[in-house]
């Protein structure tokens, strides 16, 4: 077991995350090529399943449509943010001195910045999974998202359950 000295991981916890955040990072970009470039040229939906279609949305706010405007600079201020909330995710990932922990911030790096890409290339994120029952449409979304949200599922359940005590 690696023990952390002073209070930061080795590289290898730094690697582990840095390396899944990049892996999110690519992933996420070359699904959003193939489904804008490729797959919704012309724009559509794509009826997969009874529950699952794909569509093309083009989200201007952050997470679901929020904060959602027309205005190129929220795009700028919104990847401001997101940028500075990455790099407080690094350094609590410097600090990472469990693998589970490396990875959790990871995918929520990863879909941050894939996401940051997306909203300064374009000026909006490509969202294109659209999961529905009964008329009630899930808001569109794309891996980055499902990068960020397992990542912080990951990271808020271990503190909902704390009684299991992790090695030192």
């Amino acid at each position: 077991m690696n023990t952390p000295l002073n209070g930061r991981s080795d590289t290898r916890q730094l690697a582990l995350g840095l390396g899944l955040a990049a892996a999110v990072i690519v992933l996420d970009q070359l699904t959003k090529w193939y489904i804008v470039e490729v797959v919704m040229a012309p724009p559509r939906v794509i009826e997969v399943t009874p529950f699952f279609n794909l569509v093309l949305t083009w989200n201007r706010g952050v997470s679901f449509g929020m904060l959602g405007g027309d205005s190129g600079a929220g795009s700028w201020l919104l990847s401001i943010v997101a940028v500075a909330i990455v790099v407080g995710l690094v350094v609590w990932l410097r600090r990472a001195a469990r693998p589970s922990l490396s990875l959790a911030l990871g995918l929520v790096i990863g879909g941050a910045l894939g996401n940051v890409i997306d909203r300064l290339r374009l000026g909006a994120v490509a969202d294109f999974l659209d999961f529905h029952l009964g008329g009630y449409h899930w808001p569109a979304f794309n891996l980055a998202d499902s990068a960020i949200t397992v990542g912080v599922i990951a990271l808020v359940v271990p503190s909902l359950f704390p009684g299991r005590k992790l090695p030192k």
